[in-house]
């Protein structure tokens, strides 16, 4: 056991407890950075521009730029949403981004440790004493005044201090890394994610083609127990023609779809990242909001230490849902109505060719806030939706914006 008491212990080396790290060391705090070694989460890798910026993320992480996305109904239909202007959305390796994030708080201060989390003790006076183990076998024992919990879903640290965001509702992820064909071979576009809302490739959620420049990332989610995810993804790359592409790697992991009720113990502990469940519902977003979640989570541990009082853990999630709470309330009932069977899932793709839907869809995801301008595109959008969920067609038809 370490004789030195930290100021926090961040559990869990991705964008939520990288960026937490970074945070509290730039701010002069002791913190050490816990992360299991070999571990990458499978994900699109999509990142929008506010990130970029925000997070001073550098040009050659970014391995591909996305110009448009497509969508792909159930009975094939196509529909494409390009992106505006100059804009694009970058696409990140996780193997080389998540280790990009952990040396840059390692240059500021924060001590790496690898290992695995194993629990928590408390030492005679109630501190936390973070236990992990070795690859060699050995327990290592870090004692702090503060803990962040950064350990993705189904959060081990979770489960003892904060039991109830443990029982987050997960869907399951699954993607294949796999070399990229020369762009424009069949449909593959290097500059383009095609996503597709068809039950047999997942009954509840979406599936994806995501290019990483010489590599791509093919993959699905699902909360259905039995349903085969590998089976799937082999019939995805068949159907586009992608089979005969070798694969890299393959990862799979749980991935939450509603943040948790309560994110800190009351007393010391509080959580970031997929453990706290700031994964966007309908999306699966995570990248951004991670990183958001794991500086939230900073400036609560941050404010507890300066004042003594584990209220201000508190801050972590209330801050966070100030600022996004509305999109995941949105998006969640996106997820429940839109995906529910496929006739929904058909109609949702072809309100997704309207002009209004996809410009306020790109400035929302790219600026990472709703775009509270132009109420007449929000209503126009409405009463389309509403004709569509209907059946109405040729009504939602005459509601299209005029072409210029």
């Amino acid at each position: 056991m370490t004789t030195e008491t930290l100021d926090a212990v961040v559990v869990g080396g991705g964008p939520a407890g990288a960026t937490a790290a970074h945070e509290l060391a730039t701010s002069g705090r002791r913190v050490a950075l816990l992360d299991r070694a070999g571990r990458i989460k499978p994900c699109g890798g999509a990142i929008p521009p506010r990130l970029i910026r925000d997070f001073a993320i550098p040009d050659h992480l970014i391995v591909a730029r996305i110009t448009a996305a497509r969508m792909i109904a159930p009975s094939a239909r196509e529909v494409d949403m390009p992106i505006e202007g100059s804009g694009y959305v970058g696409m990140v390796d996780r193997e080389h981004f998540d280790e990009f994030l952990r040396v840059r708080a390692a240059e500021a201060g924060a001590e790496r440790h690898t290992g695995s989390f194993e629990r928590i003790e408390r030492d005679a006076d109630g501190t936390a004493i973070v236990v992990y183990a070795t690859k060699a076998g050995d327990e290592v024992r870090l004692r702090a005044r503060t803990v962040i919990g950064a350990d993705g879903a189904k959060s081990r640290v979770a489960k003892q201090e904060v039991p109830v965001a443990a029982k987050v509702p997960c869907v399951f992820a699954y993607h294949e890394i796999v070399e990229s064909p020369p762009d424009r071979t069949g449909r593959f576009d290097a500059r383009r994610c095609d996503v597709f809302y068809q039950g047999r490739h997942s009954p509840d959620f979406y599936s994806w083609i995501f290019p990483h420049g010489p590599v791509t990332s093919i993959g699905t989610g699902s909360a259905h127990k039995g349903f085969s995810l590998r089976g799937s993804i082999a019939e995805l790359r068949r159907t586009v023609g992608l089979d005969g592409q070798k694969l890299i790697r393959h990862e799979g992991a749980p991935i939450p779809m509603k943040p948790a009720r309560r994110w800190d113990n009351g007393r010391d502990v509080v959580l970031a990242g997929d453990a706290a469940g700031v994964v966007a519902p309908a999306s699966g977003e995570g990248l951004y909001y991670a990183m958001v979640g794991g500086q939230f989570a900073a400036k609560a541990v941050q404010a507890c230490l300066a004042t003594g009082d584990a209220r201000a853990l508190r801050l972590a999630r209330k801050q966070f849902m100030r600022a996004h709470g509305r999109v995941f309330w949105i998006l969640g009932i996106m997820q429940y109505f839109w995906y529910s069977s496929e006739k929904r899932r058909e109609k949702f793709v072809s309100i997704c060719q309207d002009k209004d839907v996809q410009r306020l869809t790109w400035e929302s995801y790219m600026n990472k806030q709703l775009v509270r301008r132009d109420p007449w595109a929000h209503l126009r959008i409405f009463f389309k939706d509403l004709a569509h969920l209907f059946g109405l067609e040729q009504i939602a038809a005459r509601l299209e914006r005029p072409k210029a």
